[in-house]
This record gives structure tokens, sequence and C-alpha cells, in this order.
């Protein structure tokens, strides 16, 4: 142990502040918003959230994992339907559409050991995974429990940033264990190379190499038990090993005691994307005591700090959705360093001491419509540690990420989306990181050949024939470019401008004047058929999970150039009615994200978010009030299947929180919020520099969906849009609603919402 001496005694020292910081934390929290949080909404049917413990953005997510872990509704590795639990993993992903992850799981048992590789098909006396009733199972931010019925032990779980603490009541036992299994994970993910050591009679360390969906996934472990280990066997699966050490693909530990009727053991365990040692200085930095209900205490604490940034008067049901939804946008982009400041890059060096919090877990295709702009109102630390993460990414890799997962770059899912965020960031003014650098980025990565780009500098488009998915990559390109020509118009970049401007209209060359929507195009005046604007081949035509019903929508940054295309302000309207209202068979290849139909708008899956907030360009901001209120009452509920399709990481649940609020931002970085129909109350957000903003509802009670006025800091306002701009001033604003729809409010020209300000 003479080799951690040094690091144990400089985290003790820097523990103290750590723990003090949340204490502080839990004086400020005067209410106690984790009581409106219920974890399960989300956890069946398709949401695939999380559940268990963890703190806001946490490198660790304990929780269970079910043994149906590669079916698709257990993404997660958890979903309420199911009766088992085969471990508990410190890494989960929340709401993704693949699965991944759940390294280093942890279970205790009592009586004979079944160290099996492979299939649990054996029935309930093979392996040993343990059913459980949810009657003996609570789920609260920052906690986890559960008691085995196999095994007759009662578990509990919390965690801080980047340790897991479990605490195991067992029976009076002989032959008590714990298994330490590091061939399982979840999905598509499976170890390459996996190591285990007992360091002496308390500590164990080890780490977890595999492939996945995060294609090279390094996990180190360290783990610390409150009781001495009377022996410790390894095994490669089903071959038992001699010592107390051992390297291979299956490896797994069991730890073996004696216990007394209702002893506790627990354990501290700490990952690191690095070392060991790390892992080590993990827990001792951030796990300096036994007491159990303290940091269950602490990590409570931390929620009420997060949740109360936005503090909201609403019913009791709107009160559990609204912040079961804004936990569920603070799971991730999730720490991925170490607590000196150490990560995992993706070039696969160890970066030292990082002057920001590196993160990972980024589905940016998905949050970079709301997930991400909610965080630049609510979380402007994280999104600097965010684009700085990004930034160096792209100079690890020569390009902003597209999906990155624990250092790995997953390229999953069409499109640079990671462009958005970093120029939304930067035109709202944020200076945690380098500006032009990030405009660097941003060019550099559009500038690229992979991925389509090479023709999308050819000729303006992607041509049907040469890759799936052409068009809503194309789409997606075109945003990313106007997100680029903004950014260039604001650092005086003139040439850049005008030329990422052009590319910004490439949506255009996608867009086939007979049948008025998005398709695939060939060649010149050549179009991809047979041709429907229903049918949906998941990864097999020109669409992302979607339909040319959705995807002729996804022009967010020049909603008035779309309205031309579609022939002017009334065709636009027209066409946007017959979307909500639209049959027709998706077809039998459709993708599974296709869910939350309301004609043929998709609220289940992310391009379709901003396309109810369309209407108020056109001056009938009433009719984004009457398709947002259906969906805030329809598709999120307080049932276990409460989130209308997948979570996607946060996204899902940032349009249910900002929403809520009554506004959106349409366009993912013109620094503006389109109004919608407000279903809160009262509330106040808590902003940087001690500003809030007060957001009052007057008159907001059954079928009083339309806003009828607006009162602006005292003054009267017109707009059916507010500017991000003056929401981080502060102030306050009332909004009064009644049950039929405005003459005035947002009708004139110039009150409604613009593509640039």
């Amino acid at each position: 142990m003479k080799k951690y001496f040094k690091p144990f005694l400089l985290a003790i020292a820097l523990c103290g502040a750590a723990v003090g910081a949340s204490g502080q934390a839990k004086k400020k929290a005067a209410a106690d918003y984790t009581s409106f949080v219920d974890p399960y909404i989300g956890t069946a049917l398709h949401g695939h959230v999380f559940l268990g413990a963890n703190v806001p953005f946490g490198a660790v997510q304990l929780g269970p994992v079910n043994i149906k872990v590669t079916d698709w509704d257990w993404c997660s590795g958890y979903n309420y339907s199911d009766s088992t639990i085969a471990g508990f993993a410190h890494t989960h992903l929340s709401g993704t559409g693949i699965g991944d992850l759940g390294d280093i799981q942890f279970m205790p048992t009592v009586g004979d050991v079944k160290v099996l590789s492979g299939s649990l098909a054996g029935g309930y006396n093979s392996g040993y995974y343990s059913l459980f009733s949810h009657k003996d199972e609570v789920a609260q931010p920052g906690y986890y429990s559960v008691k085995l019925k196999r095994y007759n032990v009662s578990v509990r779980l919390t965690a801080t940033t980047r340790v897991g603490l479990h605490e195991y009541t067992f029976p009076k036992a002989k032959d008590a264990h714990i298994v330490i299994d590091l061939q399982k994970g979840i999905g598509w993910d499976h170890p390459v190379e996996t190591y285990i050591k007992q360091l002496n009679d308390t500590t164990v360390v080890g780490y977890r190499l595999s492939s996945g969906w995060s294609v090279d996934d390094r996990i180190y472990f360290a783990a610390v038990f409150s009781k001495r280990i009377s022996n410790f066997a390894v095994y490669d699966s089903l071959a038992k090993a001699a010592g107390a050490e051992l390297k291979g693909r299956n490896v797994k530990g069991v730890l073996s005691f004696a216990t007394a009727a209702g002893e506790k053991v627990k354990i501290k365990v700490g990952i690191s994307p690095v070392s060991t040692d790390n892992a080590l200085l993990n827990i001792a930095a951030e796990a300096c005591t036994w007491d159990f209900d303290k940091v269950r205490a602490d990590a409570k604490a931390l929620w009420n700090k997060e949740l109360s940034r936005i503090a909201i008067k609403a019913t009791p049901a709107r009160m559990k959705t609204f912040y079961t939804a804004m936990y569920h946008t603070m799971i991730a982009p999730s720490v991925y360093n170490d607590f000196n400041g150490d990560y995992l890059g993706t070039d696969k060096k160890v970066h030292k001491k990082a002057g920001f919090t590196n993160v990972t877990t980024m589905s940016l295709w998905d949050t970079y419509r709301a997930e991400n702009p909610l965080m630049t109102i609510m979380q402007p630390g994280h999104v600097n540690d965010i684009i700085s993460s990004m930034l160096a990414i792209y100079q690890q890799q020569g390009r902003l990420p597209v999906w990155p997962l624990m250092g790995s770059e997953t390229d999953c899912m069409v499109g640079n989306s990671a462009i958005p965020v970093v120029a939304d960031a930067f035109l709202k003014g944020y200076k945690g990181f380098d500006g032009e650098l990030a405009y660097e980025a941003v060019k550099t990565t559009a500038m690229g050949n992979g991925r389509g780009l090479k023709y999308v500098k050819e000729l303006g488009y992607i041509p049907a024939n040469t890759q799936t998915e052409s068009v809503a990559t194309g789409l997606e390109y075109a945003i990313d470019d106007w997100c680029i020509a903004q950014m260039a118009k604001a650092l005086g970049k003139q040439d850049d401008y005008e030329y990422f401007s052009k590319r910004g209209k490439n949506y255009t060359n996608y867009f086939n004047k007979e049948t008025h929507f998005m398709r695939g195009c060939v060649g010149e005046n050549e179009w991809r058929t047979p041709f429907s604007p229903f049918v949906s081949r998941h990864m097999k035509d020109d669409f992302t999970e979607g339909n040319p019903w959705q995807y002729t929508w996804l022009v967010p940054q020049d909603v008035e150039g779309l309205m031309q295309l579609l022939g002017g302000r009334d065709a636009f309207v027209k066409k946007l009615d017959s979307l909500f209202v639209a049959e027709g068979d998706v077809g039998n290849e459709a993708s599974n994200d296709i869910t939350g139909l309301i004609g043929q708008y998709a609220h289940g899956n992310e391009p379709s978010h901003h396309i109810t907030y369309m209407y108020a360009y056109a001056g009938q901001q009433y009719k984004t009030a009457e398709k947002v209120r259906f969906i805030l009452d329809e598709f999120y509920t307080n049932k276990k299947d409460g989130i209308i399709g997948n979570e996607d990481v946060g996204q899902m649940s940032a349009w249910y929180v900002l929403s809520a609020m009554g506004f959106y931002p349409a366009n993912p970085a013109n620094g503006a919020y389109v109004f919608g129909s407000p279903v809160i109350n009262d509330a106040v957000l808590k902003l940087a520099g001690n500003k809030s903003f007060h957001i009052t509802v007057k008159n907001n009670i059954g079928a009083n969906k339309y806003i009828q006025s607006i009162i602006l800091n005292g003054k009267p306002y017109a707009k059916s849009y507010l500017k991000h701009a003056d929401l981080v001033k502060g102030g306050n604003i009332v909004i009064t609603m009644g049950s039929k729809a405005s003459a005035t409010f947002g009708v004139a020209p110039e009150a409604r919402p613009k593509s640039v300000y």
C-alpha cells in the first residue's frame, strides 16, 4: 500500500472541502425538490431511462441490471416490466436507442456460487441472478434500494460523482459472497480484456476494456470493503484460477466471508478512465466516510441544489412530471475525468490535470434541439465544460464529435450536431472557452470530406445513390452551415458568412416541387423512385428514423425560406395543418423511434420537436398553443411509461421543461424562444450572476390554453417570442391565458418570430 500513500493523503486533504460544498448545497435547498421526482417515469415501454443512484452529471450511474439486456427496451439495463437482477453496474446510458456500458457489476449472494459464462437460460438455479419485487424497491434521486429474494439480501446504493457506495445487509450465513463481474455489459457491449487483483484484505482493483457502441471503452476501478475478505477467488469463464490476480476476457472475482444476521457490508467503488491509482484517489477524495446515510444526504443535497434552479408552482401532477423531466436532463453529459483532472482523450492518450471538467455521453443529434439550449439558461458552468470537452475532441481527432461515448467516437446519427451547440453558446456570449478555436473547429469540421460532405461542397446536395439517409444528412448539414454563418458574421468573417449562408440554403435542393416534400435526389432534376411520403425504411432509405412528412419541416434555420418553397404563408399553414391529420402506414421496416404520432407528426423522435412552434412564424401562434398543450397533456404522464419515446439523454424531457414554462428554441442557435402554452402557474428561474427571471401565468385553468397578453418587466409585450438576451438579464413576465384564441397576440408581422434578429 505504500505506493498509494501520497494520493490518499492529498485526496483526504481535499475531501473535507468537497463534502463541505455538498453541505452548503443542502443548506441552500430550502424545499425538497427531490420529493417531486419519480425516477420510475420512463422506465417502462420505450423510455429507456436510467434507474439507480447518481448525482447530477456524475461519472457513476450505479443501478440494477436485468437479465434481458440485449432487448431494445433494456438499453439502459433496466425495464420496469422485468423482475430479475443480475448485478449492480456503475455505468449506464439513459434513454438511448442502443445499449452499452453496464461496466463493473457487483452482486451479493448467499450459498453456492454459480459463476457461469454466457446464457442464463438454464433456469432459476443457474447463474447468480435473483428475482425481486417492486414492492421491495425504492428509487429516489441519488438513492436506490431493493431486496434480493433469492438470497434474502437487502441492497442500498448511493453515489458521489466518481464513487458508488454499496450497502448489503446479509442474513446469517457461513457462505456469503460478493461477485465482481467484469464480463457482463449491456446491449452491444462485450469485454475485450479484463483484470482483477486483490491488493490487501479490504481492497480489490482492476479494469474492464470493452467494445460496443463505444468501440474502445476503458474503465478502471478500485473497491474498498468495510469487512475483511476471508477468501478471494478469481475465475475466467468457468475456470477457477490460482492466486488472487487474473487477466483474461471474462474475469470474475468472488469475495467470501461469514455474516451474522442483519450484518451490513459496505463497499466504496471508485471508477476512472485512466488508472486504478486514480480510482483509489477518487475514493479517498469523494468518499471519506462509511456513513451511508451521510453520502446519501449529500447526493440528495446536490440534486436539490440543481432542481431548485427552477422553482415552479403547479398542480401536484404537473410538479411531479416537471421535476422528473428536469432530473432526466441532468444525468448526462456525464463527467469523464478524475478528481485530479486527468482524463482519457479520443486519441487514447491520458491528458493530465485538464483546466475544465471533461464530459462524455453527448447525444448531440438529439440534444442540440432543446437540451443544450436549456443548459445555456440553467447550467452556465456545465455549458463551458461541454464546449471545452468538444474542442478538446476536435484537437484530438481533427473534427468535432458526432456522438462521443467514453473516449470513443461512435459517429452515430447524421449531421454534425456539435456545430449548433458550439454556435449557440458562442453567440449567447459564453466566454469559458477559446472563441477563435471554436470557430476553427466548426469550420474545419464542415469542410471535411467524409459522411457526405464532399458532395455538399461539390454539388450542394448528397446524391441519394451514394449513401443512405442522404436527405436527413443534408438537411442537418444545412442547419449546421447556417449556424457557422452566424458565427462568421459575429467574428467579421464576411467571406465565410456568405459561403456558409449559401450552404445553409442547401435544403432547397432536396425539395421536390411536384410532391411538395423533401425527397431523395439522384441527380439534377432526378428523384428517387418509388416515392411515398408515409413509408419509412430504417437505415435503408433517405431519412433517419422518419419519413418525408416529418423531414419536410426540418428547416428551423430558415422558416421564411421554407414558407416560400411551399408557396407562401397560406400554403405553408395549410401544409402544416395537414401534417397533424395525415394518415398513412409507415411500413413494416419503419424505425421503432417513430412514436407519439399526431397524424404524421412524431413527438417520440427529435426531428419533429420544433414543428409545433412553426405556426408562430406565420402569425398563428394559437395553433402552436393547441398542439403544444395537447402534447404536454397526453404524451408526458406520471406513469412508468410516461415518456412517449426514447428519452434520448435528456432531449425528450428538455422539450417538456421548456414547453411547460411556455417557450421553446424552435431555432437551436438564433437566441430566441417561441411562446407556446405554459402549464405551470409560476416559475422562478435562478440565473447566473444572482439574477432571476420570474414567470407568472394568470387564469391558467381548464381549457385556458391560449395566450391573451404578455407583460414583460411592467410593459406590454406583443411579440410571440422572447430573446435569450432579455431572459438572462433577469426580470419578470406575466402571461394571461384564455379559453379562446387571441385575435391580436402574435398576429402582426412584426410580432412573429424570425430566423435572424
